[in-house]
C-alpha cells in the first residue's frame, strides 16, 4: 500500500480537462480484466450505450438576463445539506483499480465534500475506510446477504464505521452475463477480496430446487417484506438502488423507504432496460415527494446533472468515470474528477439563469 496524502488539486495537468480525458489514460494503466470490469457491460452493451445516448437526447434551454447572484449548487438529502449533489457510486473491489482502493476515495470524497457510497465489495475495510475518510460523509451499498441476522450484523458494523445511510442494491441477485469479463479470463488477483465479509465473498445462494437460478441465487434474494423488515430493524434511512418502474418505487417508499435510486446497474446486469434518466420522470412520480429520488448511470458533465434534476433527480452518482480516474490518477483523479462536474453544474446553472438547483423543472428542457 501507498501513503495517503490530501489531493493536491493545483497540480492536474490540462490534458485532463473533462471526465472523458481519463479514459484513455485509464486505459494504459490497467489489464484487460480491471479495464473488462470498470467498462464492460451485459450482454452487447446497448443499455449502457443508452444512458449515454439518452443524455445526448434532451437539450437544455438558455435564459438570458437574470440575477443569479449568491447561486450555489447546494441541495438537501436526507435532511443533510450537501454542498453539490454528486456522489460517488458504490464501485466493488477498487484495489483492482489502484493500490490505495477505496482509502483513495474515501480520501477524496472527503477532499471535495462528496458523499461515498461504500460497496459491500469493497476491497478495504469499513474501519480502514472511515479512518482515510476522515469527517467526509459515507453510505453504505447493502448487497443482502442470504438471512437477516447476517445481513443486520453487516449493517450495524457499518453504522459502528460511520455510514449515514443504507443503499440496497436489489437489481443483481442473478449473476449477468458478462461477456466481456469471460473474454478477459477474469479473475480476482491474489490480495483482492471483499474485506468486509467472511471468506471474502457473498454467501454462495441457497435454496434446493432444480433449477440454478429460480431455485438458487433467486431463492437468497431479499423481496418486498425484507425490505418493510431492514427498514424496522436499524435506525439508518435505507434506498432502494435499482429502481426503473414507478409501482416500485411507490412500493418502496410505502414500506419506510427514505428513498430510491434510479438505476440498471449502468447497463451491467439486464441488457435492453430503458436508460436511467429516460425512466427517472415516472419514478419521480411514484415516489411523489415522499423520499429522495438519485440517478446513476451515464452521468459524465455537468449539463448532465442538470437535466437529471429538470426530470424529478434530487442528487446524481458517478460509477465509471470516477473508477476511471481512481486508475489513473488515484485520492487526486477522483477528487479532480467530481471538482469539474461541480464546476461545470455551476456554469451551466448560470447560463440558464439559475441561482438554486431548485429552480430546476421540465421547462428547463428543449
Amino acid at each position: 500500500m501507498t501513503g495517503l496524502r490530501p489531493p493536491p488539486l493545483d497540480r492536474i495537468p490540462s490534458t485532463l480537462s473533462c471526465l472523458a480525458d481519463y479514459e484513455s489514460l485509464a486505459r494504459e494503466r490497467l489489464d484487460d480484466g480491471a479495464w473488462a470490469h470498470v467498462a464492460g457491460a451485459a450482454a452487447d452493451g446497448l443499455t449502457a450505450q443508452r444512458n449515454r445516448e439518452a443524455f445526448d437526447r434532451l437539450t437544455v434551454r438558455p435564459r438570458i438576463l437574470r440575477d443569479v447572484a449568491g447561486g450555489a449548487t447546494a441541495v438537501t438529502l436526507l435532511g443533510r445539506r450537501l454542498a453539490h449533489p454528486v456522489l460517488l457510486a458504490p464501485i466493488a473491489y477498487q484495489r483492482l483499480f489502484h493500490p490505495d482502493g477505496e482509502r483513495a476515495t474515501a480520501m477524496a470524497a472527503e477532499a471535495v465534500d462528496a458523499v461515498m457510497v461504500v460497496s459491500t465489495l469493497a476491497s478495504e475495510t469499513l474501519e480502514a475506510i472511515a479512518q482515510a475518510g476522515g469527517a467526509g460523509q459515507r453510505w453504505f451499498q447493502l448487497y443482502w446477504q442470504g438471512d437477516r441476522a447476517a445481513t443486520l450484523a453487516l449493517c450495524e458494523r457499518a453504522q459502528a464505521a460511520g455510514c449515514e445511510a443504507l443503499v440496497l442494491t436489489v437489481d443483481s441477485p442473478v449473476t449477468a452475463f458478462r461477456n466481456d469479463l469471460r473474454r478477459a479470463g477474469f479473475r480476482l488477483p491474489d490480495g483482492v477480496s471483499a474485506a468486509n465479509l467472511p471468506d471474502g465473498r457473498m454467501p454462495p445462494p441457497g435454496g434446493a430446487g432444480r433449477h440454478p437460478v429460480f431455485d438458487g441465487a433467486m431463492a437468497a434474494a431479499p423481496r418486498w417484506a425484507d425490505v418493510a423488515w431492514l427498514c424496522g430493524a436499524q435506525p439508518l434511512p435505507v434506498l432502494v438502488k435499482g429502481v426503473l418502474h414507478p409501482d416500485d418505487a411507490a412500493e418502496a417508499v410505502a414500506l419506510g423507504c427514505a428513498g430510491v435510486v434510479v438505476s440498471n446497474h449502468g447497463g451491467r446486469t439486464l441488457d435492453g432496460t430503458p436508460a436511467s434518466i429516460e425512466a427517472l420522470p415516472a419514478v419521480a412520480a411514484g415516489v411523489a415527494g415522499r423520499g429522495a429520488v438519485l440517478l446513476d448511470g451515464g452521468v459524465r458533465r455537468g449539463t448532465d446533472i442538470l437535466k437529471a434534476r429538470a426530470l424529478g433527480a434530487d442528487a446524481v452518482l458517478i460509477g465509471r468515470p470516477a473508477t476511471m480516474a481512481l486508475a489513473a490518477a488515484g485520492a487526486l483523479g477522483v477528487a479532480h474528477a467530481v471538482k469539474l462536474l461541480v464546476e461545470e453544474l455551476a456554469v451551466a446553472m448560470a447560463l440558464c439563469g439559475l441561482a438554486s438547483l431548485d429552480d430546476a423543472g421540465p421547462e428547463l428542457l428543449g
